[in-house]
């Protein structure tokens, strides 16, 4: 399975997604496939589709702010639609659905304990709901790549973290060469050399890396 094959170090994440709704489409043998998720303001977005009919109805869904993946989304749980033509609970969303020629909607919520970042719509031309088994099946396949994306930005941030400690350290080696530098050219102790060093970057508004650089590399005097 393609999706298997995605999850493996430095996965693309929109590759993943869009082998998820492919395979889905494939195995359960539904018409198209669609996936909203959450972006870091918290809002929706249609990230990927089977098609351009599939993506009309998903950026309608959003737009609207109704319809089942929304519903999937905001309650967590799945929301299956057997006819949309008898649907009355979001009127535009059965409108544009309708439409775009779907007649059955499955939305299955991407979540993982608490935590829920999208949903996946399965599309059917036709009336009726997917088999227990398909459903089952459905919720597998969201459930892998829910797991994979928060994996995933568990290490993006702990990639920031890692980078944003790394640009500490060395930012003390600079300060440490710079009171070096100060210390020999003006004779005096370190902790003076560092006391001069702070006192000219809050005088002049300049970050204390900054000024330490300077001293270092253009000799600045402080």
């Amino acid at each position: 399975m393609r999706l298997a094959d995605s999850l493996v170090t430095g996965f693309d994440v929109i590759d993943l997604l869009h082998d998820l709704v492919s395979e889905c489409k494939r195995v359960l043998e539904v018409a198209e496939a669609g996936l909203v998720l959450e972006d870091a303001d918290g809002i929706l977005q249609n990230m990927t589709s089977t098609s351009e009919r599939c993506a009309f109805v998903e950026e309608q869904q959003v737009e609207l702010g109704e319809g089942p993946c929304i519903d999937a989304f905001r309650g967590g749980s799945v929301v299956t639609i057997d006819d949309i033509a008898n649907e009355q609970k979001w009127p535009a969303f059965r409108e544009v659905a309708l439409a775009s020629g779907f007649r059955s909607v499955h939305a299955i919520p991407m979540r993982l304990r608490t935590d829920i970042i999208g949903a996946i719509n399965l599309f059917g031309d036709t009336p009726g709901a997917l088999t227990r088994a398909d459903a089952s099946v459905g919720a597998a396949l969201a459930d892998i790549a829910t797991i994979a994306i928060l994996q995933h930005r568990l290490i993006d941030e702990q990639s920031v973290v890692s980078e944003q400690l790394q640009s500490a350290l060395n930012s003390r080696v600079l300060i440490e060469q710079a009171k070096g530098v100060i210390a020999q050219s003006h004779s005096v102790s370190m902790d003076e050399a560092f006391a001069r060093l702070r006192s000219h970057a809050r005088s002049n508004g300049e970050i204390l890396r900054d000024v330490a650089e300077r001293v270092v590399t253009e000799n600045l005097q402080v």
